[in-house]
């Protein structure tokens, strides 16, 4: 029996497939005045099942077209995750008197008799602005026959070796492959043993450039997804790594965990190829969603959205590169200030509540004063979602924030240790079905999903003895 559709829980922000399962951002490149991205979709329900390519295209990162499928399984298997990039100089040959769009995608084949799965990478192109695909007649390009786990294909043109690299998932390591041509890949080098997380098989991962902030270094930021443990509390989530790399080999900076998200539902995100140098930003979208629930959250006959699109930056603080987040620069332009709140005391038993009258919101807020203080949002009088922030930690407790009937895991605590004990600069972004949260100007991150009956009727501050510095609510 078909699912329903549950309209209160459909984003205005973010975006979601129109029906059927989505998971994994793919292939997310810039093109001729358009933003691409590509999904992990199967497009016969709403659970995971048969991997194809779903599309859809933006001109301003927030509202999307869904085009048709882009890539579809074939005889090689079906289609994982992957990237894509623009193919200026016809370094493959597979154009003639302009660039096109190259897709590498991983092909996999469910193994037969007992036998495991085979991934490899393969590529297919496009001469008409991802309207239409070819796949190569000569793929896979790459494989490895030792490995069951190899998939995930980001790659980049290095402009130091005037070469195209490759880094592919591989277990619990990634691999560095390099090729002139797109088409012969050259194996480099692998990184993982000994470094970060290794609770759930390393995937997705995305390797690039950034200056440090305020300084004029330059470090490479390596991120790497790690999927579900049933082990472990967390579920499936992404950490990030700065280092060096030579072309070949990638030398860390540590080897400690580094969460580029400390919440339950930011995950396989990567960032867009061939952003414009006059634009210079690194964009990244992640998968809102976490596999440890993912097939059951209660959206009906569509499952999945994705992250507001964010700029990612590096600055040194105390001495460590750290990667922070903020929503992309076009978001400003789609909401605007409704409601500026200027030295606000907030005493005991004297909540300052504001009501909210859309469907989505963004807030910001500089709070400082007693601990703890807590921020409360508001969806129905029994349903609501609340953040407490107490000692430099700051919690998120969404237990009543709706429907949580699908996954007891759903409603465990989340929470991350923030840089200041004594003040708090929380920026949020609300849609129907979710909540992101950008701390201390976007040193960190906290993303989940909620499903409530409303997506907020107000929003509450309370302590004993604090103030709400300034703050702003912004809507569309």
């Amino acid at each position: 029996m078909e699912l329903q559709h549950v309209p209160h829980y459909r984003p205005h922000l973010h975006f979601a497939p129109s029906k059927n399962w989505m998971n994994d951002p793919n292939g997310m490149v810039y093109f001729a005045g358009e933003y691409h991205l590509f999904f992990q979709h199967n497009p016969y329900d709403s659970i995971w099942g048969p991997m194809h390519w779903g599309h859809a295209v933006s001109t301003n990162l927030i509202e999307w077209e869904e085009l048709d499928i882009a890539l579809y399984p074939d005889e090689l298997g079906t289609v994982f995750s992957g990237s894509c990039v623009v193919d200026w100089e016809n370094t493959s040959g597979l154009f003639t008197n302009k660039p096109g769009l190259v897709a590498i995608f991983t092909h996999h084949k469910d193994g037969q008799d007992g036998q495991p799965p085979k991934q490899s990478q393969s590529i297919a192109y496009s001469t008409d602005k991802g309207r239409t695909w070819i796949k190569y007649e000569n793929n896979p390009i790459l494989t490895d026959d030792t490995k069951i786990d190899f998939r995930d294909p980001k790659v980049f043109w290095n402009e130091t070796d005037a070469r195209w690299v490759m880094v592919v998932a591989a277990g619990q390591s990634v691999s560095f492959y390099s090729s002139p041509n797109l088409l012969d890949w050259q194996f480099e080098s692998e990184f993982g043993e000994g470094s970060g997380s290794h609770e759930g098989v390393w995937e997705c991962p995305d390797l690039f450039k950034m200056a440090v902030e305020p300084t004029k270094e330059e470090k490479w930021v390596l991120l790497v997804s790690i999927g579900d443990n049933p082990r472990y509390e967390k579920g499936s989530r992404t950490q990030y790594f700065t280092g060096s790399f030579d072309g070949s080999i990638f030398v860390p900076d540590h080897t400690h965990v580094k969460w580029l998200d400390h919440g339950k539902d930011n995950y396989a995100g990567v960032s867009f190829s061939d952003i414009p140098k006059q634009d210079g930003r690194r964009i990244y979208i992640g998968w809102m969603s976490n596999w440890r629930y993912a097939n059951h959250v209660p959206t009906g006959h569509w499952r999945s959205q994705m992250t507001i699109p964010r700029e990612l930056s590096l600055k040194n603080i105390n001495g460590e590169s750290l990667v922070r987040q903020q929503p992309v620069r076009e978001f400003d332009d789609y909401v605007k200030k409704v409601t500026d709140f200027h030295k606000q005391r907030i005493e005991k038993d004297q909540a300052f509540t504001h009501d909210i009258k859309k469907p989505f919101f963004e807030a910001e807020f500089t709070v400082s004063g007693a601990n703890p203080f807590t921020i409360t949002l508001h969806h129905t009088d029994i349903q609501h979602t609340v953040m407490t922030f107490a000692e430099g930690v700051l919690q998120v407790d969404r237990s009543q924030s709706g429907d949580v009937s699908f996954s007891e895991n759903f409603s465990h605590i989340q929470e991350v240790v923030t840089s200041r004990a004594d003040k708090l600069k929380l920026r949020m972004i609300v849609d129907s079905s979710s909540l992101e949260l950008f701390i201390n100007d976007g040193e960190q991150a906290l993303t989940c999903l909620l499903y409530p009956d409303n997506a907020c009727t107000s929003i509450s501050i309370s302590s004993n003895d604090a103030i709400v510095h300034d703050g702003y609510l912004s809507t569309p």
